[in-house]
């Protein structure tokens, strides 16, 4: 008798019906004439395609990185083998010599959140950018040899987007010049800190400064949590894993409080502001934004990854979608054979292909924010002393802002965050719909990548707090247009054109111009901002009563800088797509562009920027028309994504179409649950009769 373990060979040799998923993908790809190594290219760079290919060869010969039981394990087993792979991959980088993009590249294709992850990026940047060079040898070094291993721990049990309500402190003893971290309440704790709860020894604590009694505002301090020995937590600390989440189950996000632990003068990081250990006084920084430079970083990586964690989604969705058939056309010919390709329905068009579009638009706009940045950061390492020193109190308006120099990366940062991340958490659970039933199964890889994914649209600010900021800024922005002061960047110039011609309309051409479109989106940006302004300004209305018409005015913001940036991207002189790819990206642009305005209609017209008639048009027409004449290129459009499948870990996403019998192998011969033989019945304490896979309680 055969064993429930093992699959008969009869069934090995079964094939799905046809035509083949492989068949169905290959029609696909000839109906187009998408150069996809050129889209790749265009998307990655050469160079980075090259080192892909470089490192994924690296990857898939080491048996620790093997995906076949990824979605089979339990928690333990899958955090233990999350350990194992973040060692081995630091292994791989100093066996290979890779610098920080081989590493990125390695854990993109590995794709699950690792152990140390928050040591890679938030706690080295911090000390990179926070610390003094004498911080630099005392912390910096020994983190960039994995010998301290850190976190950055800001969030609390009871605060997370609001920074300045932290509730840990660090109080300045003047008698021993040291400082007392402490956590005066149980909402004090530290909560979802990432690396912390079973592997990270230090951590960047952002606490309360307090000197001479008085509270200074959040700070950054480097505090030993665990013994470096016997990695058992210090004396008064104590700190653990927050357990199982709705996913991102691979990484130890942990808590940690603090029972007046004293720290040494060094641990507070004082390149933008210190206290003076003479004289006991504090040294504010010239912009109290530069203790938060973490947080704009990160944003801004958020950004720059929307575009590629929804493509992952849209490239599963879009191959499926082409292999799997369900039903036949009501009007197809009575003697037309066969179901139709579920690709072919406008309903399942209608939610993939706006998508498909949306991963472009938001790439493009990643690496433009990546690029403002990198300026950013250039420029302030020059004027860095040159930034007004006014106070900035800790309401979320400030009409003078201290922090001049950074005010349009972080508005730029805040608004695009909020919109990148909610619009790839909910595209992604489109996709997965789209997927029809076997979208639920883990095998679709879709489900686990949106839960790891999910916690973007609350984390480094709540995506409806960010908003805040960015009307703030815009407001701030108008203010300066209606004084007369001459426009300073795109923000202003495009408030300043709408006061211009707004008695006089706009009449955009939406429909027959590209130019027109992005004008259209400025124009409505515009009009919300002075909508809001009269609301403030003029009808005194509170700052509460107005977060829902900042949050749509940083959402109309945020979606005329996607728009404007796909456009000037395919504008640019140093594109060098070909012909035929460029067409189709033009296409592209204009289905985000014009789907994106019909579902925000009402704004549009409310503003002028557009009447009802081409708002009918803009549906019935042209959205319509674009689907049709995106449609034979959409599997070419996804494969320019360039992810191998052993990144996708898909079984309705393989590159070859070979959905069910993937899906069926992995069901039948990975799946532990079938190593075991159970006993059913209620009358007997036993509960497995005969388990080979190792791993389960047989009794109660």
């Amino acid at each position: 008798m055969s064993s429930t373990s093992s699959t008969p060979q009869w069934v090995r040799d079964l094939k799905p019906s046809g035509p083949q998923g492989s068949e169905l993908l290959e029609q696909e790809r000839s109906k187009s004439s998408i150069n996809v190594d050129t889209l790749s290219a265009f998307l990655h760079t050469r160079d980075g395609l090259a080192r892909k290919r470089r490192v994924l060869k690296i990857l898939e010969n080491e048996k620790v990185f093997n995906k076949e039981q990824n979605y089979f394990a339990g928690r333990i087993d899958r955090f233990e083998t999350a350990l194992a792979r973040a060692k081995k991959l630091r292994q791989l980088v100093i066996r290979h010599g890779w610098d920080n993009d081989d590493r990125m590249v390695a854990n993109e294709l590995i794709s699950e959140p690792g152990p140390y992850g928050l040591h890679e990026s938030m706690f080295l940047i911090t000390l990179r950018d926070q610390g003094s060079e004498e911080q630099h040898e005392k912390f910096l070094k020994q983190a960039e040899k994995y010998k301290f291993i850190g976190c950055y721990a800001q969030t609390e049990l009871g605060h997370g987007s609001n920074v300045r309500g932290l509730e840990t402190t660090a109080t300045w003893n003047p008698e021993d010049q040291t400082f007392i971290i402490h956590s005066p309440t149980l909402t004090a704790s530290k909560w979802w800190i990432g690396s912390l709860g079973r592997t990270a020894n230090h951590a960047v604590v952002m606490a309360q400064l307090i000197v001479n009694g008085k509270s200074l505002g959040p700070h950054p301090f480097v505090v030993q949590v665990r013994d470096m020995e016997t990695h058992q937590p210090l004396k008064n600390i104590h700190v653990g894993d927050i357990g199982p989440k709705f996913g991102y189950n691979t990484m130890d996000n942990g808590f940690l409080l603090f029972n007046h632990v004293k720290v040494p003068h060094i641990s507070m990081l004082a390149r933008h502001s210190r206290v003076d250990p003479k004289t006991n006084k504090y040294v504010k920084p010239s912009s109290p934004s530069l203790v938060f430079g973490t947080l704009t970083w990160v944003r801004s990586t958020i950004v720059m990854q929307a575009g590629g964690v929804l493509a992952r989604g849209v490239t599963i969705a879009t191959r499926y979608c082409a292999v799997r058939r369900q039903f036949q056309d009501r009007d197809a010919p009575s003697d037309a054979g066969g179901e139709n390709q579920v690709l072919n329905y406008t309903t399942v068009q209608i939610r993939l292909l706006p998508l498909l579009a949306t991963t472009f638009a938001l790439h493009f706009t990643g690496k433009a924010m990546m690029a403002l940045y990198g300026a950013s950061q250039k420029k302030m390492s020059h004027d860095v002393g040159k930034v007004s020193g006014k106070e900035r109190g800790a309401g979320p308006e400030e009409t003078h802002s201290g922090s001049d120099l950074l005010a349009d990366l972080h508005a730029t940062s805040c608004g695009l965050k909020s919109l990148a991340s909610y619009t790839a958490v909910e595209g992604l659970e489109v996709c997965r719909r789209a997927c029809g039933g076997h979208g639920y199964s883990s095998f679709s890889g879709i489900g686990s990548w949106y839960a790891d994914y999910l916690p973007t649209a609350t984390w480094e600010g709540d995506n409806y707090m960010l908003t805040q900021q960015v009307a703030r800024y815009l407001l701030k922005s108008a203010r300066s247009v209606l004084k007369g002061n001459d426009p300073t960047n795109d923000t202003t110039a495009i408030l300043a054109n709408f006061l211009n011609r707004q008695d006089t309309g706009a009449a955009f051409d939406i429909l027959g111009n590209d130019a027109d479109i992005v004008a259209a989106f400025a124009w409505r940006s515009a009009f919300l901002t002075f909508e809001a302004l009269k609301h403030r300004d003029e009808q005194k209305k509170a700052w509460n009563d107005l977060l829902v018409d900042f949050y749509r005015l940083s959402r109309a913001h945020s979606q005329y800088m996607v728009v404007k940036n796909f456009y000037e991207t395919l504008q640019s002189p140093t594109n060098e797509l070909d012909p035929a790819t460029q067409g189709i990206m033009h296409k592209l642009f204009r289905l985000y562009a014009l789907h994106t305005l019909e579902s925000e209609a009402s704004e549009f017209y409310t503003s002028s920027a557009v009447t009802v008639r081409q708002i009918q048009l803009a549906r019935t027409n042209a959205v319509m028309k674009l689907l049709e004449e995106i449609r034979p290129h959409a599997v070419k459009l996804v494969d320019g994504w360039d992810f191998p499948d052993w990144q996708l870990d898909s079984s309705l996403g393989r590159y070859d179409g070979k959905v069910y019998e993937d899906m069926f192998y992995r069901a039948s011969e990975l799946n532990p649950l079938n190593k075991i033989t159970v006993d059913p019945y209620p009358d007997s304490a036993t509960l497995f009769k005969k388990d080979e896979s190792g791993s389960m309680k047989a009794k109660l």
